[in-house]
């Protein structure tokens, strides 16, 4: 009597009926390749976004269609017949934007020359950090105390003006406006910050071997390859911006200028109690940001269509 003996055929034993000792194995592998537990850690986020966001938008959603008097769409025609509710918008756009545009503008060109990890990148970003933690009220009643009527700015202007010239930066457009520029600037600067330093530095360092002038480097180089990082880092700032409420009710003039529509969103809940009215302008609030935002990030293919990076490698 003769028993089988494995053969080794390619590289796999096998027995005398041909049959692969491996394949069990393998196929043990393939179902735990298959399932792979790691998607399952995001559960816990997707439910707590479901109760905090999709939950909360839904009912505001519910509540702007059931107003207390009139049909469905009452609430949505009483804020396009009143001007002091469809006027918050173009006064919120007037705010938000500029803040936005100065904080990018700004920004770029000192992330650029921070590009480089150096001691004074370390010191600058440390420096801009503490902004952000103050927190826009107390950065308000700072400005309230050094741009008020009897301010340090105000006082010292006086005495080295020529002219008597009244000045007035508080409870009006430009309170807000820096308080927006104070408080979104290191957020600007952060976010282009480690859009800069993912940029491969020895791009720019080939083009200089073909005489290429640093401003054409940053142009043809960085700026370019930065497109798609500005394209988010403005939407993000917009986003920041356009929902402004504490600058606009502490530095601006919340009954003038300065009403935006989280103000009118506010009185129509808690001084009107409308909260089918309150509702609509919090739904037209989120609308307007998104065709904002879907807009800068529809026109950045039009500056760049390559990678969205430049990452070292």
């Amino acid at each position: 009597m003769t028993t089988a003996s494995p053969v080794s055929t390619g590289g796999v034993r096998r027995d005398s009926s041909g049959a692969s000792e491996g394949s069990h194995g393998d196929r043990q592998r393939r179902r735990r390749a298959a399932f792979d537990p790691v998607p399952l850690l995001v559960i816990p986020a997707a439910l707590l976004v479901a109760v905090l966001f999709a939950y909360a938008f839904l009912h505001g959603l519910v509540l702007s269609f059931t107003p207390a008097q009139g049909d469905w769409l009452a609430s949505y025609r009483t804020f396009f017949e009143r001007s002091a509710f469809y006027g918050t918008v173009a006064t919120t756009l007037w705010i938000s934007v500029p803040a936005t545009l100065i904080n990018v503008g700004l920004a770029i060109p000192m992330a650029y020359c921070l590009r480089r990890p150096s001691s004074m990148q370390r010191f600058v970003t440390t420096l801009l950090v503490i902004p952000m933690t103050l927190g826009t009220v107390l950065v308000a009643e700072g400005l309230l105390t050094y741009l008020g009527p009897q301010g340090w700015f105000v006082r010292v202007f006086h005495l080295v003006a020529p002219v008597d010239m009244a000045v007035r930066l508080t409870h009006n457009y430009w309170g807000v406006l820096l308080s927006l520029i104070i408080t979104g600037f290191p957020f600007a600067f952060l976010l282009i910050l480690s859009y800069v330093t993912g940029i491969d530095p020895t791009l720019a360092r080939a083009a200089a071997t073909l005489g290429a002038s640093p401003w054409r480097q940053f142009r043809e180089i960085y700026l370019p390859l930065l497109v798609p990082g500005l394209a988010v880092t403005f939407s993000l700032s917009f986003v920041q911006a356009f929902s402004v409420f504490p600058s606009a009710v502490l530095l601006g003039a919340p009954a003038g200028p300065t009403r935006v529509m989280s103000i009118a969103a506010y009185q129509a809940a808690f001084e009107e109690y409308d909260y089918s009215l309150a509702s609509v302008v919090a739904i037209l609030m989120g609308l307007v940001q998104l065709a904002i935002v879907l807009g800068v990030l529809g026109l950045r293919r039009f500056f760049y269509s390559g990678p969205t990076g430049g990452a070292k490698g």
